[in-house]
């Protein structure tokens, strides 16, 4: 295949019904159940193609791990179960990723 300008190849896509656009994205984070992937300062690219949009994320990145969320009522749970101080029901729902069932058996040991 012959070497594409890129103007010609804005038209091509643009004829195939390809639109592109490039958006100034200071900072994109990806939020999973535990983690975080933060991208900074990335090259972020929008491509709409008969009615679907998607984004093209380019750039370096650093994966952040996400502390569960713990409520008072689950710490209360696992201090009145297992028979401990509210500061070790916490430690323990923390190391447990927030499953009371794992904290209080770890707990009971």
């Amino acid at each position: 295949m012959f070497p594409m300008n890129a103007k010609q190849m804005k038209k091509m896509m643009k004829q195939m019904g390809i639109e592109m656009e490039e958006i100034d994205a200071k900072e994109v984070i990806i939020r999973t159940g535990t983690e975080e992937i933060v991208f900074k300062n990335p090259s972020v690219t929008k491509i709409s193609a008969k009615g679907i949009e998607t984004f093209q994320i380019v750039g370096s990145y650093e994966v952040v791990k996400m502390a569960p969320q713990i409520s008072e009522e689950d710490i209360r749970l696992v201090m009145e179960q297992a028979g401990v101080d509210e500061e070790t029901a916490k430690k323990a729902l923390i190391e447990a990723n927030g499953d009371i069932a794992e904290a209080i058996m770890k707990l009971q040991k």
